[in-house]
């Protein structure tokens, strides 16, 4: 399955990922086949360097505005800042397999995963095509 971005959202969230020395997160918007719209939020992990957790308020803002009529969130983005840009352990021990986008930023390079069920773990990754315009 194809998912669009435009080019100057993903651009954006790229330049988020190259400004920090920790990893860095947010929320996509939009539709299955579309990422609309992004919201940078805080990353309150207690080792933001190494592992990622949105600021709850963040989330729970997006997901009220949605209920009201705005963009539906559809996932996350996240960086590795010194890694490859696939989910790692970590991530597959903190997802849930619902179906959620998840855009990784590693080093040169960002991909598209959905998380769903898994087998001998709780989710398997499915590396989605990024179709940036």
């Amino acid at each position: 399955m194809r998912v669009e971005i435009s080019s100057i959202l993903l651009e954006q969230i790229v330049a988020l990922a190259a400004a920090e020395a920790h990893e860095v997160c947010g929320l996509l918007l939009g539709s299955d086949d579309r990422i609309a719209a992004i919201v940078p939020a805080a990353n309150v992990a207690a080792d933001p360097a190494r592992h990622f957790e949105l600021d709850p308020a963040a989330l729970i803002a997006a997901h009220r505005a949605a209920r009201a009529g705005g963009p539906k969130v559809i996932g996350h983005y996240h960086s590795h800042p010194s890694g490859v840009a696939a989910p790692s352990a970590t991530d597959a021990a903190c997802a849930a397999p619902d179906g959620n986008l998840w855009l990784i930023v590693g080093v040169g390079e960002a991909t598209l995963w959905r998380a769903g069920p898994g087998t001998a773990v709780n989710v398997h990754f499915t590396k989605m095509h990024l179709d940036s315009r």
